[in-house]
């Protein structure tokens, strides 16, 4: 089905609709936000009336079956994703899920399922596949910058925040039957979807996962190699009660190398034998906004498809799932 205006509905009015996706909503053309829904209501309405939007519920199954709502868009923790993809599917309405895109590997293909029997297309909130700084390293591997790609190394680092201390008061991030496991799942998945987009599908991967600090049950370091399907090998270091915040990948070739982060604003890096070029870029108002432009030129038959899908975060949560061990 084609839409003239996508008119959605967002599950989950929390932090990160209100900046970084739920505005872009509103701002991409052909896009309008006409409900939201929070199971406390008068959060919902609040939400509602800071934003412009004409109605608000605290029922999930009320916005879903909207008659006014054409897609739903999930920002919940990944532990209710699957319940509502599958009944946004059942209603027959596309579905942008937030990321990670389920708790694990087994309940993306259960998603999968439920929206290709629908016939309704799946789309996962991975945005940075959708912006600038990305693109650009897409393109300088795709111009065969570093010639034939070798490896790729990632690692991240960074302090204990305060709110992972406070074993009381722990933050679903941190809980493995609502998030799928640690901060592992939470960050690492953005980099490693990001590889998955530069350099292809992981076929292989392997790890190991342990909790070192003490500060929560789910996982606290994690170590990985894994493989491309395209011969491209990579290693991975995550640590999450380390001294100090570091964020930096590499992507080595046989003529040169690409120098990046994935949450930091630092320029896109390509040195040579030739020298070195820098590439910086603002980052947008309202991350999501470029992915879901993508996503509202598909569904209205405006041109190209969006290049984060069902498909391709189903992968990334079956490579997290085979380096702790699921």
């Amino acid at each position: 089905m084609t839409y003239d205006k996508v008119r959605w509905g967002i599950i989950g009015c929390g932090d990160v609709t209100e900046r970084k996706s739920g505005p872009a909503f509103q701002k991409v053309e052909y896009s309008e936000l006409v409900a939201v829904m929070r199971r406390t209501g008068k959060l919902a309405k609040d939400y509602a009336d800071r934003h412009g939007v004409p109605k608000w519920y605290d029922d999930a199954d009320e916005l879903i079956n909207d008659q006014e709502v054409d897609a739903v868009y999930i920002a919940t923790p990944p532990g209710s994703h699957m319940e509502y993809t599958l009944k946004a599917a059942a209603a027959g309405k596309p579905v942008y899920v937030e990321k990670p895109m389920a708790r694990n590997f087994k309940e993306c293909t259960e998603m999968l399922a439920a929206c290709k029997s629908a016939g309704v297309p799946l789309y996962v909130a991975y945005y940075r596949r959708g912006q600038e700084r990305f693109l650009k390293i897409k393109e300088l591997l795709d111009q065969n910058s570093i010639g034939d790609v070798r490896f790729v190394s990632s690692t991240q680092y960074q302090k204990a925040r305060d709110d992972v201390m406070d074993c009381d008061h722990l933050p679903w991030r941190v809980q493995p039957d609502v998030a799928g496991g640690g901060l592992f799942f939470d960050l690492a998945s953005h980099t490693l979807d990001i590889l998955d987009f530069l350099l292809g599908p992981i076929q292989e991967a392997k790890g190991f996962a342990s909790n070192q600090a003490g500060y929560y049950e789910a996982e606290d370091i994690v170590t990985a190699t894994y493989r491309f399907a395209s011969g491209v090998q990579g290693v991975g270091k995550w640590c999450f009660t380390a001294f100090e915040d570091v964020d930096r990948n590499e992507i080595v070739g046989s003529r040169g190398k690409i120098s990046f982060s994935t949450f930091g604003d630092d320029p896109v890096t390509l040195k040579t034998a030739e020298g070195q070029e820098q590439w910086s870029f603002e980052r947008p108002m309202h991350v999501h906004q470029p992915l879901v432009e993508t996503i509202v030129k598909e569904l209205t038959g405006g041109g190209g498809e969006c290049p984060s899908t069902g498909d391709s975060g189903a992968r990334t949560n079956w490579v997290m799932d085979s380096i702790v061990g699921k």
